[in-house]
């Protein structure tokens, strides 16, 4: 018997629920997404990462279904959605100004999707309060967004997103509109709630800690193109490139040429450090390329006297210090002239003699610290 499925759902995943295969989207001579591959599993919530103009916001258009898809396919639990209309999809998407009307309720709000469904009117009332309750806003039912703090209206339309119980959840910068003081504790509550619902869910951000904190997996994007996947941690501790280890969090990078290259250590020479730069891996780049190495600011030691190894240290003079509450920000301008950035936790600094502005200092860090990048 002919199995006429589409090869893309024939070899799909059974733990995929979003596939996105080699989709294309351009806007007359641009390409803003160009060939992106991508999956995300059921009950995963999956943070595509980047900076303005760099396609996630049109690849998250695409899955909502308003954008068409130029060239590829899209998969939901399954199914070809590439060209299902929006209002046919099992989609819903939240997009970053709330878009509340403004003349009615909160329970209105939240109410109207259904409404247009036409869902009976007792099983609206039972559906919209248990949407409002899992927000935690059924006390506000009666009141108008403009009645509502940021973080409220964003709880309403989350509430608004969720009482429709789609498949897939999208999220276009959802904690844009919020004060950078609640920002953080609405994204850990807002990831509780998406886990007790269930719900797939894909956001888009260019705040690299928003997606650290919410997010399961992560795609940085770049260029219309997807750069590295993997869970925020991996991508963190183990960038793929310059560009994504400078995108996630801050990093110094040094700049050299291998000059040993063993199964179990790395050295390698670089004008920015009068030593050499020792890593305790292999890598796979040969002898005698230029690479970079990059060691994230939370594992280079600040003292004030020079340690014993013959390599990953330097000597310098702090050029400045900034204080960030849990922990300093020391930025040390090396012998070559190099400024190395140093995260010293305030319980650390407090415990010892913290060294100043204009001191002479020597970083350090261990073998397993340093990543080697080739591009």
């Amino acid at each position: 018997m002919n199995d006429s499925r589409h090869p893309a759902q024939q070899a799909a995943d059974p733990a995929e629920f979003v596939r996105v295969s080699d989709v294309v989207k351009i806007f007359g001579d641009t390409v803003a997404v160009r060939s992106v591959n991508l999956s995300v599993r059921r009950n995963e919530i999956f943070a595509l990462l980047g900076s303005s103009g760099c396609g996630k916001s049109t690849l998250l258009r695409m899955l909502a279904g308003f954008e068409e898809v130029t060239s590829g396919q899209i998969l939901l639990d399954g199914e070809d959605i590439t060209d299902v209309p929006p209002y046919r999809r099992p989609v819903n998407m939240m997009f970053q100004s709330y878009a509340l009307f403004p003349h009615m309720s909160v329970e209105a709000n939240v109410a109207f999707g259904l409404k247009q469904e036409g869902v009976p009117a007792a099983e609206i009332h039972d559906r919209v309060f248990e949407a409002l309750d899992l927000v935690q806003m059924a006390g506000y039912s009666r009141r108008k967004p403009q009645q509502l703090s940021g973080g409220q209206q964003q709880r309403v339309a989350l509430a608004r997103s969720l009482v429709k119980r789609p498949k897939l959840l999208l999220l276009d910068e959802p904690m844009s509109a919020l004060d950078k003081q609640i920002r953080q504790k609405t994204q850990i509550e807002l990831v509780r709630i998406l886990e007790q619902v269930g719900v797939t869910c894909m956001l888009v951000t260019h705040d690299q800690e928003e997606a650290m904190t919410m997010a399961h997996r992560l795609a940085v994007m770049t260029d219309g193109q997807i750069v590295q996947c993997g869970t925020p941690q991996d991508v963190y501790a183990f960038p793929n490139s310059r560009f994504v280890a400078g995108f996630i969090g801050s990093t110094n990078l040094f700049t050299g040429t291998i000059v040993v290259d063993e199964p179990d250590r790395v050295a390698i020479e670089s004008d920015d450090l009068h030593r050499p730069l020792l890593v305790n891996h292999g890598v796979s780049e040969p002898l005698g390329m230029q690479v970079h190495v990059s060691i994230r600011p939370e594992r280079v030691v600040v003292t004030r006297t020079p340690p014993t190894a013959a390599h990953n240290w330097g000597h310098g003079i702090v050029s400045h210090m900034a204080w960030m509450g849990s922990y300093a920000l020391y930025q040390i301008r090396l012998d070559a002239g190099k400024v190395v950035e140093a995260s010293i936790p305030s319980l650390q600094l407090a415990q010892t003699d913290a060294p100043g502005i204009d001191e002479e200092v020597f970083v350090s860090w261990d073998a397993d610290s340093a990543t080697v990048l080739a591009s």
